[in-house]
């Protein structure tokens, strides 16, 4: 797979589809699903909700030039804001000329939480579960004998403990699941459920919430990138000047949580279109990100930046990624297994890391625009496109509009219009 695609942008939707499909080896039928309307069926969407009435579509882009490891991907990235493909592509294209992203990723554990209460004390109850740490794991397994066939399982318990809560002491087990190519919900919620009689007998207490939790953070991917000054030159800033304005931008981000969580949704920006394109669950990752950002009791950047020795720009990245490969909408919508199939990955780590890589390259894309000419001036000109569309201009007529606008500084849905009826007339 080569994932650099020259002058894609100036393709037509039909020429692009017909290279991706050729790069990714997608069938007559994958083609059609994404050429045609309705590649979700009412009565699919009917069995994955409830009170299904139909079906909301958004843009279903692809992201070129990320090569991770020495390996080449294409990104599918399903959005409704301009500009994000296009930055994460044009970053991709700098990193690639040096390198290309490394990524690493821990196992993938996942916690499920037991909540006990109504105990004498917490710390006799953690002491208790502890003793009996071997039946507990024993029992967990139990109700998942494929999971255990591939080498994952319950293979750890932690107690938390909470001496003086509002509702008296609690403790909270955590059982610690390698939940192997699933994103794990089911599969961890189930096992705490199993041992819950066990868990009662033992403390002599109740149990009352058994549930996964979202902050992952024992499943982390890392991703990091090297860029040299000369690849982040402009026509009027070295490239030195650029790597030492991105640093100034960062260390806000660092420092301010107000700016901080507009960096890190920059971040996301390019996350959250993947987890969407390939089925997965967005809403657990946001929640795992942006709790892990602040474990330091300091809501800061998600990612680090700094110059190494020679001068260059090193940005690295770090977050929980609790996604899978099994189970699920992964499963069940047809587009998200297309997707699974473009990026070229093996399981479901590698594709945590590919999207750790995307969240740096969205990250570097939006430093680099805001600390050099402004993030309105790239952002806007595609937003540009959506307004002489909405507008009611035809394909030929919206760059026309587009170039006047973006010339002007002057987006807005009142100057298309203007410019519309200028044209026709």
């Amino acid at each position: 797979m080569n994932s650099k695609l020259p002058n894609f942008r100036k393709l037509t939707v039909s020429e692009r589809l017909k290279e991706i499909a050729k790069i990714a080896g997608l069938n007559q039928e994958q083609q059609q699903l994404l050429e045609n309307d309705g590649a979700l069926a009412c009565d699919l969407a009917n069995g994955m909700i409830e009170n299904v009435i139909g079906k909301f579509e958004l843009p279903f882009g692809v992201a070129a030039n990320f090569q991770i490891n020495g390996k080449d991907h294409l990104i599918p990235m399903v959005v409704e804001e301009p500009s994000v493909v296009a930055a994460a592509s044009y970053m991709a294209k700098i990193v690639r000329e040096n390198g290309g992203f490394k990524t690493s990723s821990t196992a993938p554990l996942m916690r499920a939480q037991v909540q006990i209460l109504n105990i004498e004390s917490a710390q006799k109850a953690k002491e208790v579960l502890l003793a009996h740490k071997q039946d507990i794991i024993q029992l967990a397994n139990s109700k998942d004998k494929f999971l255990i066939s591939l080498g994952g399982g319950c293979q750890d318990i932690e107690v938390h403990l909470f001496e003086s809560s509002k509702v008296g002491p609690m403790a909270v087990m955590h059982l610690v699941v390698n939940v192997c190519d699933a994103m794990g919900a089911n599969t961890v919620n189930t096992m705490a459920e199993t041992v819950t009689p066990l868990v009662e007998k033992l403390t002599g207490g109740q149990v009352r919430l058994r549930i996964l939790s979202n902050l992952a953070d024992l499943r982390l991917a890392r991703a990091e990138l090297t860029v040299r000054p000369e690849q982040l030159k402009q026509e009027t800033l070295s490239g030195e000047e650029v790597i030492d304005r991105m640093l100034e931008a960062y260390e806000f981000a660092v420092i301010d949580p107000y700016r901080a969580a507009t960096h890190n949704k920059g971040i996301m920006n390019g996350i959250d279109p993947v987890i969407v394109a390939t089925g997965n669950d967005w809403r657990a990752i946001e929640a795992g990100a942006h709790v892990y950002a602040v474990k330091n009791g300091h809501y800061t950047s998600l990612t680090t930046w700094e110059k190494d020795a020679q001068g260059n720009l090193v940005g690295r990245i770090e977050l929980p990624m609790a996604v899978g490969l099994v189970g699920g909408a992964t499963k069940t919508h047809p587009l998200a297994q297309l997707s699974i199939q473009m990026l070229n990955i093996e399981s479901a780590s590698e594709l945590g890391e590919v999207i750790a890589a995307v969240g740096l390259a969205q990250n570097m894309a939006a430093m680099r625009a805001l600390a050099t000419e402004g993030i309105q001036r790239g952002h806007m000109a595609l937003h540009a496109r959506n307004i002489a569309v909405v507008a009611g201009a035809s394909a030929d007529e919206v760059d026309v509009i587009v170039e006047k606008m973006v010339a002007e500084h002057d987006v807005r849905n009142d100057r298309a219009l203007e410019l519309l009826r200028e044209l026709r007339s």
